[in-house]
């Protein structure tokens, strides 16, 4: 019932926003250099790696290799970057993933493999089911790269605090899969965006 259920919202939302998608297009070319998508390898349902596709939100010629974006103002991010992340606009794209089948609009959202290689035999459970666009942990921790800004090995943190909270909420709705809350997970989603619309500056 799920896939079902992605399929159609997948579909239907490109074909909405099939406008909105070439007018980010042409923002991104126009704004700076590089291709109009950020592709990048992730860990999927039962560990096989899939492509990942985002809006690209960061310069290509930057120095910094780290895995993850510090604080809002990462200076790898383009500053039409910061208000496609802001608004997760980058994220869009992964509604193409979403009809492929290597993603659901609901589910643990996908590591690298570096993170996913951490695991414990008891994590290792959240790749028993598609990986999603939103999940509790998306929700929850809406501004992580805030929470990394001041800290001072960023990655660590993220291994250490970060992401053990991130896989007992995605363990949450792996021990209840329902179609009541796929529902409620988008709902708090787009609440959670429209939150982020209304203050915008």
């Amino acid at each position: 019932m799920i896939r079902f259920l992605d399929i159609i919202i997948a579909l239907l939302a490109l074909l909405i926003l099939s406008p909105f998608f070439i007018i980010a297009a042409i923002i991104i070319k126009l704004t700076s250099k590089g291709p109009i998508f950020f592709l990048q390898q992730r860990i999927g349902k039962n560990g096989i790696e899939f492509t990942l596709i985002k809006f690209r939100t960061m310069y290509i010629n930057h120095r910094n290799t780290h895995a993850i974006t510090v604080g809002a103002r990462d200076n790898r991010i383009t500053p039409v970057g910061y208000y496609f992340r802001k608004l997760k606009v980058d994220e869009l794209p992964q509604l193409i993933n979403v009809l492929i089948g290597n993603m659901s609009l609901v589910g643990p959202r996908p590591e690298l493999k570096k993170f996913v290689d951490l695991y414990t035999d008891d994590q290792r459970n959240v790749l028993n089911i598609l990986p999603g666009i939103t999940d509790y942990a998306s929700i929850y921790f809406r501004n992580e790269n805030e929470l990394l800004a001041n800290k001072e090995n960023p990655e660590l943190f993220y291994i250490q605090h970060i992401m053990p909270e991130k896989i007992k909420m995605n363990q949450k709705f792996i021990q209840n899969p329902s179609v009541s809350s796929y529902f409620k997970i988008l709902w708090l989603t787009a609440i959670g965006v429209i939150k982020q619309i209304l203050p915008l500056k």
